[in-house]
């Protein structure tokens, strides 16, 4: 059996579970395969996956503060309803995608909608919360 280690390929399922169990991310039916190492998941994560073998089901419990920052207050902003669409519905606990100034993709989490103002929370959706990384690895494959 060929041992997960940097460089080698892994073909796994995964999902990112709230404490309270909600599904926040996952592979869903379609395996992903990655090379570790790569950066293509989160490097913390990636971490994890290192020693495991074809067969492996993990489930790692990751404190809040570990891999993603604690809630920063001043990333939750109020902005105008006006600069929304008239015909976005707005709903709270929803991520929209959001333009920086410099034009980047920016999720945001609406917090609350009144008649004037929409807040929008700039945090990472996982910032200060306790989540776990579950794993069923399906093969990994030698470095190349």
């Amino acid at each position: 059996m060929t041992t997960a280690t940097k460089g080698a390929h892994i073909e796994m399922h995964y999902r990112l579970i709230l404490e309270n169990g909600f599904v926040v991310d996952g592979t869903g039916e379609e395996p992903i395969t990655l090379e570790i190492g790569s950066g293509e998941i989160l490097p913390g994560l990636e971490d994890l996956l290192v020693g495991l073998i074809a067969g492996d089901h993990r489930e790692f419990a990751i404190e809040a503060g570990v891999m993603f920052p604690f809630r920063d207050q001043a990333a939750v902003q109020q902005m105008p309803r006006s600069q929304f669409p008239a015909d976005l519905p707005l709903e709270v606990d929803y991520i929209y995608e959001f333009n920086s100034p410099a034009g980047d993709a920016v999720p945001g989490r609406i917090e609350a909608v009144e008649d004037a103002t929409v807040t929008v929370d700039f945090n990472h959706p996982l910032a200060g919360q306790n989540f776990t990384f579950e794993v069923d690895v399906l093969s990994v494959s030698e470095p190349q």
